[in-house]
């Protein structure tokens, strides 16, 4: 799967999965919001221990104890039908937690619940899941957690605190680098009852009590710990509102409602999960998915390629409105799109080279004669957000965070005036070409007979790009033309989707295009995109193989913030440093969701945070 598809499927299916009936209509002791959800981070916690129905990372939850549904959801929408999706190319795997195999990410969140469920209302807060209570303290040394008594999987066997120790030690040492990461800062996992489970942590990190809210709950009974990490067609056992119902390997995969699911009634789950089975069908190539969608084999579609959107919807189920196109605006950072240099390769060690790369990129002219105009350029890595630091001068919580590293960030990215290069939009920018040649030259290039050569070695310069998709291969045929005029010789090489990931994964590549999508809070995963750990772990998203003391600091930072607004200085710090360390060719953003649906499938009013969300859409009534 592209990573563009990866972005449009997460954001099909949930952002955490379901959630759980909690609060006094089930009689369980737990303080009045007022009181209890006053800001644990900011100096009106819940007395020690108390457990409580929620937990935000600053500030309060937004829903109280009592409340009865989402506000991006419809409580009333009716249940029935299939929704089809589609998506571009293959899978391998239906085990989404292991490095091995290239699994679609609907597995987890339709099949495998957490123990508490992410709000998307909200920049980070969890509300109780197949937990029906959480309890923490002021310095979030700890968490603990109390198991509704009604979970059951999908088997109807019972969700105990045996399951989550089990699911938190397998992860730890045997799922994606990620899990390992988070789960590694636990010092003492402790089963204290047959449905309470408490983990203290051996580090100061303040995100560690919803990280761990988060982790998907496996079935100990239904799983082979020895079998885990081999790829399979079968997804984990788990307790959440879908089972598997049939696979074709790299074709498709249906997904029927769990007749017996234990929290079809939950609040959080209140005008979710409406449909009575789900099926995601996979193409070879975008072209081909596109054309069925026009045929009404599949029912909505994520639009990216600006060309098409301005373009390719005129046809007949559009003009008589069996088709309904939108424009969706979304309250989350914008993805920052990039063709990314992997620094870990000595042709892209030197700044002055990435530089020069990225003073070689024509936006003006690819927006215009690709796009028709309508994408926006992508800077920082936050845009669009209060965390954003483009266009900002450094206040003074960040000047002092960045004290000790005067050499990680730019000046004008210090001040707030750099951006990214622009030309004249003409595509033959000397400016631009002259600047370019300029800092190749003060890193041991030269031009000579039309190529660039190293003057040490004679040997050109000549960088592979790999890519997944022919979108991707016609904006990287746009740059290779671009670099020509440099004597950059640019190798593009289009591999299917399995070779794609695989060679993503290992890092085995000197040029990739990647979108890192960015929530409100961002925390944790900050070390899994740009920590010097994760540099040189396989399955990471640190692409680049970035090693940086400054980046570690801000995100350590980030994680230790208990006041919102060292948290916002932490993140724009940290943007000042991954802007200033040039390692991609910054590229661009829709400015919100480009939707095409047809009208037998109808959605909420009010979208969430993130745009709209599969999971709150229901079939017309009516519709066949």
């Amino acid at each position: 799967m592209t990573d563009i598809t990866r972005r449009a499927f997460a954001r099909n299916v949930l952002i955490a999965g379901g959630g759980a009936m909690c609060g006094a209509a089930l009689g369980y002791p737990l303080v009045p919001a007022a009181r209890a959800q006053g800001n644990l981070a900011q100096g009106n916690p819940a007395p020690d221990g108390v457990p409580v129905h929620g937990i935000a990372m600053h500030g309060d939850p937004l829903y109280p104890a009592d409340f009865t549904h989402y506000r991006s959801v419809n409580p009333n929408a009716p249940r029935g039908g299939r929704l089809v999706q589609g998506a571009v190319g293959a899978f391998d795997s239906l085990n989404p937690f292991i490095v091995r195999g290239t699994a679609p990410p609907f597995v987890r969140w339709n099949i495998v619940e957490s123990l508490m469920a992410r709000s998307p209302d909200e920049a980070f807060t969890c509300y109780a899941l197949l937990a029906r209570s959480v309890a923490t303290d002021d310095a979030r040394s700890y968490v603990a957690f109390e198991i509704d008594e009604r979970a059951r999987f999908s088997d109807g066997r019972p969700v105990t605190a045996e399951d989550v120790l089990f699911s938190y030690e397998l992860l730890r040492l045997k799922g994606r680098p990620n899990h390992r990461t988070y789960y590694g800062k636990v010092a003492k996992a402790e089963v204290t009852g047959p449905l309470s489970i408490r983990f203290t942590f051996g580090v100061v990190d303040r995100e560690l009590p919803l990280i761990l809210a988060l982790m998907p709950v496996l079935a100990r009974h239904a799983i082979n710990p020895k079998t885990f990490e081999e790829t399979t067609f079968t997804a984990p056992l788990g307790s959440g509102p879908y089972v598997q119902a049939e696979v074709k390997p790299g074709e498709s995969v249906v997904l029927t409602r769990n007749a017996d699911y234990w929290g079809r009634d939950l609040p959080v789950n209140r005008g979710n999960f409406n449909f009575d089975s789900l099926r995601y069908d996979f193409y070879r190539d975008i072209n081909a998915q596109f054309e069925a969608f026009k045929r009404g084999l599949y029912d909505i579609r994520f639009e990216t390629d600006p060309g098409r959107w301005k373009t390719g919807y005129d046809f007949p189920a559009v003009r008589d409105g069996r088709i309904v196109t939108e424009e969706i605006e979304t309250g989350m950072p914008k993805p920052y799109s990039a063709l990314i240099f992997n620094m870990r390769r000595d042709l892209f060690a030197d700044v002055r080279v990435r530089q020069a790369m990225v003073e070689l990129f024509d936006f003006e002219w690819a927006n215009d004669n690709l796009y028709f105009g309508l994408y926006r350029r992508n800077g920082s890595f936050y845009d669009g957000s209060e965390l954003s630091a483009l266009g900002r001068p450094a206040e003074a919580r960040e000047q002092e965070l960045l004290k000790p590293f005067p050499d990680d960030v730019l000046p004008a990215v210090m001040d707030g005036t750099w951006r990214p290069p622009r030309s004249d939009g003409s595509g033959r920018d000397r400016e631009r070409l002259r600047k370019a040649l300029d800092l190749f030259a003060q890193a041991g290039w030269e031009l000579k007979g039309g190529a660039l050569v190293s003057k040490a070695t004679g040997k050109p310069f000549a960088p592979e790009l790999i890519v997944g998709s022919k979108d991707q291969e016609r904006l990287s045929l746009a740059y290779q033309n671009m670099l020509r005029r440099a004597g950059v010789t640019l190798n593009i090489r289009l591999v299917d989707n399995v070779q794609f990931e695989a060679r993503k994964q290992t890092y085995d590549y000197d040029m990739v295009p990647y979108i890192w999508d960015q929530s409100l809070s961002p925390g944790n995963e900050q070390a899994f995109y740009f920590g010097s750990g994760a540099a040189d772990t396989p399955g990471t998203r640190n692409f680049m193989g970035l090693k940086s003391k400054a980046a570690d600091a801000m995100i350590e930072a980030l994680l230790a913030a208990r006041e919102r607004s060292d948290f916002v200085s932490a993140v724009r710090a940290l943007d000042r440093v991954l802007m200033s360390a040039r390692f991609s060719v910054p590229l661009f953003y829709t400015p919100g969701q480009w939707v095409a649906r047809w009208r037998k499938v109808e959605r909420p009013e009010q979208v969430s945070l993130s745009g709209t969300l599969a999971e709150s859409w229901w079939q017309a009534p009516g519709a066949p």
